[in-house]
């Protein structure tokens, strides 16, 4: 039984219209233009090229409001939204700090918010229809990549297992139920957790129980033995070692090196409806990511979102992945060239067609997709590239000229996104 709220087992939710009640006008939109110019020491009208101006290029909202877990990863909102980063672009943005994915999901399906910290798989089942109701979705841009890991008990460590290997080998000799928990059904951290399991010969159907825990919650489950391992984002990882509760057997880096995780995620008919206010959103949030990008900045970051309004994690376990220090907690320690990237050139906020593609392929592959979408079609309409693309050249900012990129993963296999269907049914281990 899963210990999230019950939305995550398909509850309908019903659709409203209701996007934003509050409107704001085209002379409201030019008083916000005069006072971020004001706080910016900059006449209104010459920002440059990354600004915009009273009248058609105003945001049609001065105010929205996006929805994130407390994860290391909601640092791009939080930074736009601290730093001021929104108010360049006409904006004002309000992090919304929520309980669980289904409430995420749910809050920005009905229009309760604006956008969200969302998990890329997680974007794609509510495109999909899986589990809930059926909404067209937009991606905006990729938050980050990598920053995932895979913890286990101490009480497996003292049974000899470190690793899948060890994992595999228990499983088969203990013969009780072996608990995980991933953080949705469809999102990132059930798909690493179910790739991870499936690579070293463990169906994640058959050989254990998969529970859904919130990312918050997942250190105090394991500590009162709820589950034997859990797939979650930074810190909670790093907590579980700090508490002496687990340790790290494997990051999602190591299933996958610059994988796509966290993305600001919102609805088509948001995008319909706020075309410029989508935009200013993206540059906001792109400028955040590539100032959290540059090193000397990390430290300052880690200390605004390690505070209890956030993540709620004490700042020095946040800090050390955060910077690329891993410590798996029994015994290895080693600095990760593939850390948490938010930006990296802008080859870490691209929203890639492949990215999504992928995350359509692992669904089909655990059933959750009966049958082979038109995987191409289904990211062009969801990965707004047109979108980024522009937020990205008014910064000066370099777009990948392929938004189809190749991965080779733990098991050997390479994903390239040039036959889909081939890959999700290609897998010894699927639904």
């Amino acid at each position: 039984m899963s210990i999230e709220d019950k939305k995550t087992s398909g509850a309908i939710v019903p659709e409203s219209n209701a996007v934003n009640t509050e409107r704001r006008d085209f002379f409201r939109a030019s008083a916000g233009m005069v006072l971020a110019s004001a706080m910016l020491g900059i006449a209104p009208g010459k920002l440059g090229n990354q600004a915009w101006a009273a009248g058609s290029d105003a945001p049609e909202l001065s105010e929205v409001k996006i929805g994130f877990i407390p994860l290391t990863d909601c640092a791009p909102i939080v930074v736009a939204s601290k730093m001021g980063f929104d108010k360049k672009y006409g904006i004002k943005i309000t992090p919304s700090k929520e309980a669980s994915w289904a409430g995420i999901r749910d809050k920005v399906v009905n229009g309760e918010l604006h956008a969200a910290h969302m998990l890329y798989g997680m974007v794609y089942g509510v495109q999909m229809g899986i589990g809930s109701q059926q909404k067209d979705m937009s991606i905006l841009i990729t938050l980050n990549q990598n920053g995932q890991a895979i913890t286990l008990s101490n009480q497996l460590k003292e049974k000899g297992v470190t690793g899948g290997t060890e994992l595999k080998r228990l499983l088969g000799s203990e013969k009780r139920e072996f608990t995980f928990a991933q953080t949705f059904p469809t999102g990132t951290h059930a798909m690493w957790l179910y790739y991870w399991l499936a690579s070293h010969g463990i169906d994640p159907f058959k050989d254990i129980k998969t529970i859904v825990v919130p990312p918050p919650q997942m250190v105090a489950n394991m500590r009162i033995g709820n589950m034997d391992g859990y797939c979650v984002g930074e810190p909670w990882n790093a907590r579980a070692i700090h508490d002496k509760i687990g340790f790290t057997a494997a990051t999602t880096q190591d299933i996958w090196p610059e994988h796509p995780e966290k993305v600001l995620g919102t609805t088509s008919e948001f995008v319909a409806k706020y075309p410029k206010t989508a935009l200013a959103i993206t540059k906001a949030i792109l400028e955040a990511s590539r100032y959290i990008d540059t090193a000397a900045n990390r430290p300052a970051v880690a200390k605004l979102i390690a505070s209890k309004a956030y993540v709620n994690a004490p700042e020095a376990v946040i800090e050390g992945r955060f910077l690329g220090h891993y410590d798996n907690g029994i015994g290895k320690k080693w600095e990760d060239p593939h850390y948490m990237k938010f930006f990296d050139d802008g080859k870490a906020s691209f929203p890639y067609l492949s990215d999504g593609m992928w995350f359509l392929t692992q669904h089909k592959r655990w059933g959750m997709l009966k049958a082979d979408p038109d995987y191409l079609a289904v990211a062009k309409k969801v990965n707004r590239i047109d979108i980024y693309t522009e937020a990205a050249k008014s910064l000066g900012i370099s777009v990948p000229s392929d938004p189809i990129r190749s991965s080779k993963l733990i098991d050997g296999v390479v994903w390239d996104g040039k036959d889909p269907k081939a890959y999700a049914n290609g897998f010894k281990i699927k639904a």
